[in-house]
C-alpha cells in the first residue's frame, strides 16, 4: 500500500533527537523523503541512518543551526538539491535558556530563542517558497506550545517566540493560500528530548506531569504526534490552512502549574 505522503519530500528541523525524531521517522512510513537536520549533525547522520534501515526508506541526515539564515538556506537549497523538491517543512527546531525569572533572563538568552524558534521559521519558510511553489503547493508545520498559554514560569523568553509562531503562522496562510501552500501549527505535549530526562532522572515526574491529563499519559512522538503531522501535511487536510491543533490527550483544558517551588532560589525578594 502506498503511504500518504508518497513521493513527497519533508525537511524536520531538530529531528535526530526527541519529537522531531519520532515526526521524522512517522514521515518516513508514510512515504517520504525526509532531510534531518539539527545542530549535531553527527546525530542526525545517525538516525537517518537507522531509519533506512529499520524502515526502508529515504532519509538524509546533517548539521544546521536554524538560528544561522545562511545554514537554513543551505539546508533547503541541500534538500532541493538532493531530492529534486520541497513539499513539506516541519519547524520543530527550539531552545530553552536556564530556568530563571523574567527579570533575570538575558537580552541573549531571548535572542538566541528568537533565532531558533522564530527566525528559524521564517528564514526556513521563506527558503522553501519558491520550491513549494514549483511544485504546485506545500505544507508547512510550525510548533506552537502550551507554555505561551499558560505564561509558564521561568520560560519568558521562550513563550515570546512561540507566540510570535501563531501570527507567523496565519499571516502566512492567509498570503500563501493562492499558490496552495498551507501553514498551520500544532502545539505538542509529548515525550520530548527536555520531558523524556526528566521522566528518566525525576522519580515520580511522569505520573505527577500526566495526573491531570485527561487521557492520563504523555504522547508518543512517532505514535502521537507523528500522526497529526502527516495529516497536516497530507492531501487529507488540503483545505486547513492557519490553524492550530492541540496534539497533548487534552492538556490544554485544565491546563498545568508551573510555579516553582524554590522561589527564594531563584532571587525573589517579596
Amino acid at each position: 500500500m502506498m503511504g500518504l505522503l508518497e513521493g513527497k519530500v519533508a525537511i524536520v528541523t531538530g529531528g535526530a533527537k526527541g519529537l522531531g525524531l519520532g515526526i521524522s521517522r512517522r514521515l518516513v512510513r508514510e512515504g517520504a523523503k525526509v532531510v534531518i537536520t539539527g545542530r549535531d549533525g553527527a546525530a542526525a547522520e545517525v538516525e537517518a541512518a537507522t531509519i533506512r534501515k529499520e524502515l526502508g526508506g529515504e532519509a538524509l541526515g546533517f548539521a544546521a543551526d536554524v538560528g544561522v539564515k545562511a545554514d537554513v538556506e543551505a539546508m533547503v537549497a541541500r534538500t532541493v538539491e538532493h531530492f529534486g523538491g520541497l513539499d513539506i517543512l516541519v519547524n520543530n527546531a527550539a531552545t530553552l535558556t536556564p530556568n530563571i525569572l523574567l527579570e533575570n533572563k538575558t537580552d541573549e538568552m531571548l535572542k538566541r530563542t528568537l533565532e531558533i524558534a522564530l527566525w528559524g521559521s521564517w528564514w526556513g519558510m521563506q527558503a522553501a517558497f519558491p520550491h513549494m511553489r514549483a511544485r504546485g503547493g506545500g505544507s508547512v508545520v510550525n510548533f506552537y506550545s502550551i507554555d505561551a498559554d499558560t505564561g509558564a514560569w521561568l520560560h519568558a523568553d521562550y513563550n515570546i517566540a512561540k507566540s510570535a509562531i501563531l501570527g507567523l503562522t496565519r499571516s502566512a496562510a492567509v498570503e500563501w493560500g493562492r499558490f496552495n501552500i498551507r501553514i498551520n501549527a500544532i502545539s505538542p505535549t509529548g515525550l520530548g528530548q527536555v520531558f523524556a530526562k526528566l521522566v528518566k532522572d525525576v522519580p515520580g515526574f511522569l505520573e505527577a506531569a500526566t495526573e491531570n491529563n485527561p487521557l492520563l499519559r504523555a504522547g508518543d512522538p512517532e505514535d502521537d504526534i507523528g500522526p497529526v503531522v502527516v495529516f497536516l501535511a497530507s492531501q487529507m487536510s488540503r483545505f486547513i490552512t492557519g490553524e492550530l491543533i492541540n496534539v497533548d490527550g487534552g492538556q490544554n483544558l485544565p491546563g498545568y502549574v508551573s510555579k516553582p517551588h524554590n522561589l527564594a532560589e531563584l532571587g525573589d525578594v517579596r
